[in-house]
């Protein structure tokens, strides 16, 4: 490569690149609670045009109701993205209502508690539906159309199970460690095409499915272990959805962002 190019931005450019999604066009599956909405609502707030989806309509339309009232024109849309048909269709609508898509979040996700041992052939293609395939097949339709304009930023939604064994969530962290392969891999094939796929693993948030999932013994280990000794404030992960959506991380693709209070640098 020519050195003088890898400066060439600089010269004609000096300004830094861009946190506003001003413009851009932002769908997020999962957004209407927890998480999701979080995510959704901070999309909003940096710029973005935002539509989401959910599986329970009442709770569709309170978020959807939040997000018009920063933007009249928000959508929200009730499916269960576990059922394959209705996945189809459903990105095909939301094809259809935003134009073109610029940012996918898809932060869809269910877990079981239970001991390895007991997980049946049920609990298991509950959770892979969810968890794993609606999401490749989410970032698989929509990057198609992303690589079809050459341009888009999906943010995957990964876990502490993406990076660690998970006791008695076993088939919760096979799903998110395919999540945080699935990110790496498109990130490589895509890179060139314009269309940059990176994630964000959550620590301990107080979620609907967060609370489902822990009980106080499981609430004070997971305190233990992160350094800065609380459970993280759903705003928090906003930024970091913002920075990896937005022009400031143009150069940056495959990377998982750990937002954790240092629960996994922390030793023993």
């Amino acid at each position: 490569m020519n050195p003088r190019l890898l400066g060439a931005r600089h010269e004609t450019d000096p300004r830094p690149r861009s946190f506003s999604l001003r413009g851009l066009n932002a769908l997020v599956i999962g957004g209407s609670s927890g998480i999701g909405s979080a995510l959704a609502l901070g999309l909003q707030q940096a710029g973005a045009w935002v539509a989401i989806a959910g599986r329970t309509e009442s709770k569709v339309e309170t978020v959807t109701r939040q997000l018009r009232e920063g933007d009249a024109s928000a959508l929200g849309f009730t499916v269960d993205v576990a059922d394959g048909a209705k996945l189809d269709a459903f990105l095909n609508d939301a094809l259809a209502a935003l134009g073109h898509i610029d940012i996918l979040v898809p932060c869809q996700g269910i877990t079981v508690l239970k001991p390895a041992e007991e997980f049946t052939e049920s609990d298991y293609e509950t959770i892979m539906a969810t968890n794993i395939r609606s999401v490749f097949f989410s970032c698989i339709k929509v990057g198609r159309h992303m690589l079809a304009r050459g341009t888009g930023a999906i943010i995957n939604i990964g876990s502490m199970a993406a990076h660690r064994g998970f006791p008695r969530a076993a088939v919760y962290a096979v799903s998110k460690h395919g999540v945080v392969g699935l990110t790496k891999t498109l990130a490589a094939e895509w890179a060139t095409r314009g269309v940059r796929v990176n994630a964000i693993s959550p620590g301990f948030f107080p979620t609907e499915l967060s609370r489902r999932a822990m009980n106080q013994e499981r609430r004070d280990s997971a305190l233990r272990r992160t350094p800065m000794g609380r459970f993280g404030e759903l705003d928090e992960l906003v930024s970091a959805a913002v920075f990896l959506a937005s022009p400031a991380s143009s150069f940056v693709t495959g990377v998982v962002i750990n937002v954790d209070g240092g629960y996994l640098a922390g030793g023993i």
